[in-house]
């Protein structure tokens, strides 16, 4: 078992520094929620493609992808190809059709089309998925960490 060293410490510190920093740099002209959410409708479809892309991109994915395609082979890697262009096509059609419309959120979205019981429902549907999800996603880099770390897993 490997302990980490006073560099990869260093490093990780000044990673996250200036993560931060960028962050708050690049949000320091937001002054409502307009600006805030839609970047004050300055983003091209291709900047919010590739955002939605690396939200796409957790843990999990760099986690498990290798142990994946070691056990079963690379067959699941075709979903990895057809996403890029998923997103292309997402980003042309509801990205413009959200601008003209006014509208926020897909939920806000789905009120103003349908009504008030729909736009609940798809939310408590996905808060159900992303709540059962959060789980894993924690719980998959903290079994990587407790061997990196020696730290017992279960604490």
């Amino acid at each position: 078992m490997q302990v980490l060293n006073w560099v990869d410490w260093l490093v990780l510190a000044i990673t996250l520094i200036a993560i931060v920093t960028y962050g708050t740099w690049q949000t320091r002209g937001s002054k409502n929620v307009k600006d805030y959410l839609r970047g004050g409708n300055t983003s091209k479809w291709w900047t919010i493609g590739l955002s939605v892309m690396a939200t796409q991109a957790s843990a999990i994915t760099f986690l498990s992808t290798p142990g994946q395609a070691f056990t079963d082979g690379m067959g699941f890697v075709q979903f990895y190809f057809g996403l890029p262009i998923a997103m292309i096509v997402i980003c042309m059609v509801f990205i413009p059709l959200y601008h003209r419309l006014k509208v926020y959120t897909a939920y806000e979205f789905l009120e103003n089309r349908f009504d008030l019981k729909t736009r609940t429902l798809a939310a408590i549907l996905f808060l159900i998925q992303r709540g059962l999800a959060a789980g894993i996603t924690i719980f998959a880099p903290a079994i990587i960490l407790s061997v990196v770390l020696g730290w017992d897993l279960l604490t």
